[in-house]
């Protein structure tokens, strides 16, 4: 397989990768809407095992733009962008997969901004209870090994 094909494959693989994380923080933002920690527990070691997926992937593609920049120009300082190798193979297929993987890089982003805001919102409003709590006099939380909240009355 030519190294220009297995680009290709990882391209792909990073696409559906990318499909698969926008639908992971589609249903991050439910859960962070619900209040449903262990949800969002469960999500994030979903979310962190295909983020290592993804940068593996990258790290692979990367490898590969490289042999193909040395082959093609006999140099390997200068790494090829997608839209440089689409144009020097007169591939349309890259340029389409370029287009598709900025456009899910983008919901991404948006996503995860929109997801950021919700947990600095409730961290807000966290810190603004906690505030109208410590106001009734002394109070100071106590937390067992376990991180259940421990009234001082108990």
């Amino acid at each position: 397989m030519s190294h220009l094909s297995s680009i290709k494959v990882i391209l792909r693989e990073q696409e559906a990768c990318c499909k698969t994380l926008v639908g992971l923080l589609q249903r991050e933002r439910g859960y962070l809407v619900d209040l449903d920690v262990r949800a969002v527990e469960e999500l994030t070691k979903e979310k962190d095992t295909l983020l290592l997926r993804l940068r593996f992937l990258d790290e692979e593609r990367q490898r590969l733009v490289s042999v193909l920049s040395k082959e093609w120009s006999g140099q390997s300082g200068k790494e090829l962008t997608l839209c440089a190798m689409a144009e020097r193979a007169g591939d349309t297929e890259l340029s389409e997969m370029r287009l598709k993987l900025v456009s899910l890089a983008q919901s991404i982003n948006d996503l995860n901004s929109f997801n950021r805001y919700l947990v600095d919102r409730s961290l807000s409003n966290a810190r603004s209870a906690r505030g109208v709590f410590e106001a009734f006099g002394d109070w100071s939380p106590e937390y067992a090994v376990s991180g259940t909240l421990l009234s001082k009355e108990t």
